[in-house]
Formats: structure tokens, sequence, C-alpha cells
């Protein structure tokens, strides 16, 4: 998905039950002068009328709302005149919100309080203003629905061939989804996820990933072995890395760190305890965190993808790590899988299950 450049000025309309909610919305939004409110909606069906009315650049939406809620709102906008949509929801209601991600929805944030400065939520709405959606509405999600978990036990005889390492951010959990939908429950690797992510929202992500995946999708925790056909994300509060022993280490974030999770983090602690059995992914999103993780990874022998821009919501992630020379290959979001299978399968020689067999 190509980023265009957004409108001079960004008119947006702010969806929320919640007067006080909206409230604070525009008031962050107004810290801004290159965004304008063009309408505020008290539920869906509003909502739908504006958006066909006053054709804005943007919308931001809320989950639990009466007439009609986010999610059948989403849906609706989509199909009658598709326009980028940015979910700010309660933790409470994560669950639902990611479910919005396969309605349509770019991203999930949660909302501002007024206790807290506009200028991220203003930026993250500059960002997404200038996404084409011609990619992104494409039906590339898993065709089966959810997955039953009975699906997703891998064969006992499966060895750790490598270790896949993903670093992601701004329309990565969609990415995500795509990916892990279409791989093997017998996959013999374990997959290490770091998504950027608010507080808060990975367990929801994770609870939404783990409906449309064979494997079983996991938040990291403190010293966990890792497994082939499991899927762990680390969470957004603290940073994940992989120990020399095969276990997950999650550590207190730096305060000069600006990523969080660090994709940087993980993508380099995989590169140094399994060498040339990693595999490191770096798909959609802004920044160049993971630049540095994926130079690491190709350093020690791993090999090294990037998403293509045609399927990023965000291209900056993926073309930081491009342009500094680190990426083996560049590929569209919905040939990564297949990749992903036949490196691990094929191209992997040498099987063994302990860490550090470089």
């Amino acid at each position: 998905m190509i980023p265009t450049t957004a409108p001079e000025k960004i008119r947006v309309v702010v969806v929320d039950d919640c007067v006080a909610a909206r409230r604070v919305i525009i008031s962050q939004l107004s810290c801004d002068s290159g965004i304008v409110v063009a309408g505020e909606a008290g539920n869906g069906l509003e909502a739908l009328k504006m958006v066909l009315d006053l054709k804005p650049d943007l919308v931001t939406i809320d989950m639990e709302m009466p007439v009609m809620g986010g999610l059948s709102a989403i849906e609706q906008i989509m199909a009658r005149s598709p326009v980028p949509i940015l979910v700010l929801t309660a933790r409470d209601d994560a669950d639902a919100a990611f479910s919005a991600l396969a309605k349509g929805a770019l991203e999930v944030l949660e909302k501002p309080r007024a206790d807290r400065l506009g200028t991220s939520l203003a930026r993250k709405i500059r960002m997404l203003a200038g996404v084409s959606l011609a990619s992104h509405l494409r039906k590339d999600r898993n065709p089966q629905g959810s997955l039953s978990r009975l699906s997703r036990t891998p064969s006992p005889r499966v060895s750790l061939r490598g270790v896949v390492a993903i670093a992601s951010s701004t329309g990565g959990p969609k990415a995500l989804s795509v990916i892990l939908s279409s791989l093997p429950p017998d996959l013999p690797a374990p997959i290490l996820i770091a998504q950027h992510m608010s507080e808060g929202f990975t367990e929801g992500m994770a609870n939404w990933l783990n409906m449309n995946s064979r494997l079983a999708v996991h938040i990291a925790t403190e010293g966990t072995a890792i497994v082939p056909g499991n899927v762990y994300i680390s969470p957004s509060e603290r940073n994940m890395r992989v120990g020399l022993d095969g276990m997950l280490l999650l550590e207190e974030r730096q305060l000069n760190e600006i990523y969080r999770p660090s994709c940087d983090h993980l993508l380099s602690s995989v590169a140094r305890v399994y060498g040339k059995r990693s595999i490191g992914v770096i798909l959609t999103g802004m920044g160049s965190d993971g630049s540095l993780g994926m130079a690491r990874i190709r350093a020690a022998g791993g090999a090294t993808i990037a998403q293509d821009e045609r399927s990023s919501v965000i291209f900056g992630m993926p073309k930081a790590a491009i342009d500094s020379g680190c990426i083996d290959l560049v590929l569209p979001l919905d040939k990564i899988s297949a990749e992903l299978v036949k490196r691990l399968w094929i191209t992997f020689s040498v099987t063994t299950t302990g860490p550090g067999a470089n």
C-alpha cells in the first residue's frame, strides 16, 4: 500500500457516543493547525451518513455505541465510501477493536486522555490520512475464517530448524494475520514478534490473531522456552529477547527508547543466539526500528525479508532496512508465508534443537 501525500487540511470526522470523549479528541486535534474536525457523530449510523455527505480524509471511531456499533459502521463505511479509519477505544474493548482491522480499519489506539498532550494522536492522523486504501481493501484474510485450536497441535517429532523474528508497526496486526493464517501448524520454528502497540492492547491483538492462525499465539512471559509451531508476542510494556538457553527474557524499556516494544532489541538477540538459523522479517510501519536488528541477522548468516511498498500501509520500516542494504528479499505480503515455509523446510539442511548451533 503506497502512502500518498496527505491533503493540506486533513478533514476528520470524530465518532463516539460519549460527548466528553469527543471533546477530548477534538481538543487534542486542535494542537495541529493542519487538522480540522469536519463533523462529529454519536453513533455508527450518524457516522455513515456524515462520511457519505462530507467525504472526510479520516474517521476516528469508538467500538461500543448505540444504534450502530463501531464494527458495523466500519463495515458499512468501507463498503460504501472507503476512508482511512482509526479506532480509538478503551482497553476493555481491545478484542472487538482488533476485529475492526478485519473490517477495514487501519489501526487501533487507546482513547486519548485529557491529562495528556495530543501531539501523538495528531501525528498518527497525519500519517494515516495519507494512506492509499487500494491494496488494503483486497480480500487477503484467511478464507477459512476462525481456526479450531484442535488444528494447531504441531507434531512432537518436529525439531527446531530455525527461528523467525518479525518486526512490525502501523498496519502490522493485519499483516501478521495474513502471514500467520497461511502457515502450517507443524512449522519447524517458533515465531517471535515485536509489534509496536499501545500499552494494554497486546493481549487483544494476540486473542484476535489466535482466531486466524493454526499456530498457537501467546503473549511472551519471562522464562518461557520457545517451541516450534508457537508464536510469542512481546508485551508493549517491556522489550523481549531470547537468551542463550533459548528462554524468553523480558526487560524494562530504557528511557531513551521511543518504540514500544523495541524491534531492534528482539532481532539482535535472535541474531546473536541463532545465527544462520535466524530469519528476520520486517513489515509495514513508520520509522527505522528493526533496521539494526535485521542487519545483525544478515551479518550472522541468517535470512532477511522485507514487505514490499505496494502491500505496506506505511513503507517506512521496510524501506529503511532495504536502503541500509541488509535485506535479501523484498516480497508482497501474501508471498511471505510461502517463503518462510520454503526456507524452513528446504533451505535449512541442518536440523538441531538447541540454540546457538550456528
